[in-house]
């Protein structure tokens, strides 16, 4: 008996979180992009998914509008509209090798998208955000242990979460899990070192988690309370905090020390591939946003160099 698109799909989760070791969230995401697909094309034959079928949903992602307000809409973006394509493609992809009559993957083009922008901060800037936590409280030793961790490892805010207070400080790198499972090795820096040191040293309770909720009302040195892990909202609430505090009017975000590890390793002499490395991306291509900060030292070799007769 032929299988349906929808038995297909569901097939096709299970197939990703699986064998191919993809998140929840990331499992979930393409349930939606397909599920609106399917919803659209009315359609539960692979076969029927063709060229003008997939333009259509492509004209139909287009034109549907954001916001809750009318005033206040806008249509989806690029890039969200590609996230669809993305996973409609995967699925072609998987539908292709179960030996499935449908559209070739590679007939789906993805839309061109305006070259990313880094939203960074100045080294001065930086340095005023690494500052901001500079009193002897729990708190300000726990968020100071969060920027020098941020800054020295350039950790995604879901690993940095997800750190155990077991942590091994006599070494200077970590093993992390980061995205499909993927294990890679960060350092920390001997700053970030001593502040993780001296944030558990104050620590009583007896959580697991290395960075957990600070409430003065229900947290104080003397508590053996066992507290869950900060999620990744507190944590953006935390560094946005230490930016206002430091008088940077940029968002500045986990993410945005992310690109500030990447952009100053690259900076200072490192290579493309290892800082891919480091930072745990699968392809070059998304390490390669942050080749731009080579600009500059073009910039100054061209004025040095061009042009002097």
């Amino acid at each position: 008996m032929a299988r349906g698109l929808k038995q297909l799909k569901q097939q096709f989760l299970e197939y990703i979180e699986i064998e191919k070791g993809r998140s929840m969230k990331t499992v979930e995401n393409y349930d939606h992009y397909l599920s609106r697909f399917l919803d659209f094309t009315k359609n539960d034959n692979p076969s029927l998914i063709t060229d003008t079928s997939v333009r259509e949903f492509r004209l139909w992602l287009n034109r549907q509008l954001t916001g809750h307000k009318k005033a206040e809409s806008e249509t989806l973006s690029k890039k969200t509209q590609n996230y669809y394509l993305i996973a409609l493609r995967a699925f072609l992809k998987y539908l292709a090798r179960q030996e499935i009559k449908t559209l070739p993957a590679e007939r789906i083009e993805l839309a061109k998208t305006s070259e990313r922008s880094l939203d960074l901060i100045t080294q001065e800037e930086l340095q005023r955000l690494l500052d901001s936590p500079n009193g002897t409280s729990l708190k300000d030793l726990r968020d100071k242990a969060i920027l020098e961790l941020l800054f020295s490892t350039g950790l995604r805010v879901s690993e940095l979460c997800s750190l155990t207070s077991d942590i091994n400080l006599k070494s200077d790198e970590l093993s992390i899990r980061g995205k499909g499972g993927k294990v890679r090795v960060v350092f920390l820096s001997d700053k970030a070192e001593k502040c993780v040191g001296d944030y558990l040293k104050a620590r009583k309770d007896i959580s697991d988690a290395l960075f957990v909720p600070i409430d003065a009302k229900n947290f104080n040195k003397n508590s053996t309370r066992n507290f869950g892990f900060l999620d990744k909202r507190s944590i953006e609430r935390i560094v946005k905090q230490h930016a206002t505090k430091a008088g940077i009017s940029k968002k500045v975000t986990p993410h945005t020390m992310r690109h500030l590890f990447a952009t100053d390793l690259l900076s200072n002499g490192a290579d493309l591939r290892s800082v891919q490395a480091l930072l745990g991306h699968s392809s070059i291509i998304t390490t390669q946003i942050y080749t731009h900060v080579t600009d500059k030292h073009l910039r100054d070799i061209h004025k040095k160099f061009h042009n002097k007769s």
